[in-house]
């Protein structure tokens, strides 16, 4: 189970990171998280730090989308352009959300 963290959190780290330096370039769409855990097992460590990049992907799309915004007001994307990626990048933030969201009622349904 550490070692699927790790490497997590590694992947996490790397696209963060890769994400920064084409950010000057170019809007990149961040990757969603790998792994949310299962709320039938997690202990709360693992449900917390799921949460946690959770946010920080949640934080990430929202300057992605900024970024496409730029963008069409250089006139370096189109209106349609900027929303169908704005689009699916919000369809899949909430696609992670939701599963997460279930998992975290699993977790809490252990402790009733």
């Amino acid at each position: 189970m550490r070692k699927a963290k790790a490497i997590w959190m590694s992947t996490l780290l790397a696209g963060t990171l890769l994400y920064a330096l084409c950010a000057a370039a170019d809007c990149l769409l961040p990757a969603p998280p790998s792994h949310i855990p299962d709320g039938s097992s997690a202990n709360e460590q693992e449900m917390l730090a799921a949460m946690r990049t959770l946010k920080q992907y949640n934080d990430d799309v929202n300057e992605y989308t900024r970024c496409l915004e730029f963008q069409q007001r250089q006139n370096q994307l189109s209106f349609e352009d900027r929303e169908k990626h704005s689009d699916a990048a919000l369809s899949t933030l909430a696609t992670v959300a939701a599963r997460f969201n279930e998992q975290v009622r699993r977790f809490k349904a252990r402790r009733s």
